[in-house]
């Protein structure tokens, strides 16, 4: 069903793609948006190791949750900032690209862990992540990308 990575030297292993998604901090959700157009946000996120899926908030309205209702399939990338080796123009990056399917979360329980662990990734402190959760927990939907194809792929930037 998916294809295979055509650059196969430059393809990177799990474990390496799941270093990057626990790691970087932001990527871009790729979704079917109105009239068939693709819809691309970038978005911060969080990924759990332990139940293998990503994690990310939105507002409970607009073109981000109507395009998940209306088609739960999506594509996700993130990117790591990439190395500089002295004397070169050019970077070594590495990026990771996952297809799965998006759905909302409703579980109470599940929707604070997610989103304290997605906030301790961004906010300084705890404080902050705790008093941003008192704000406005009631006002987000959290929703979970499960994972059904990943890969990752180096690139040497020439």
């Amino acid at each position: 069903m998916f294809r295979a990575m055509r650059r196969k030297k430059q393809e990177v292993s799990r474990e390496e793609c799941i270093r990057i998604l626990r790691t970087e901090k932001r990527g871009v959700l790729a979704m079917a948006g109105d009239g068939g157009y693709p819809y691309a946000i970038p978005i911060n996120f969080y990924y759990d190791a332990q139940d293998n899926k990503i994690y990310f908030h939105s507002a409970k309205e607009g073109h981000k949750m109507d395009s998940i209702k209306n088609h739960e399939k999506v594509c996700f990338t993130v990117w790591n900032a990439g190395t500089w080796k002295e004397g070169d123009w050019f970077y070594d990056v590495t990026s990771v690209v996952v297809f799965g399917r998006a759905h909302l979360v409703t579980d109470a329980s599940v929707i604070f862990e997610k989103a304290k662990a997605l906030g301790m990734k961004s906010y300084p402190s705890e404080e902050e992540v705790d008093a941003e959760m008192a704000r406005d927990l009631s006002r987000i939907q959290l929703v979970a990308i499960h994972m059904d194809h990943m890969t990752g792929k180096f690139v040497h930037e020439k």
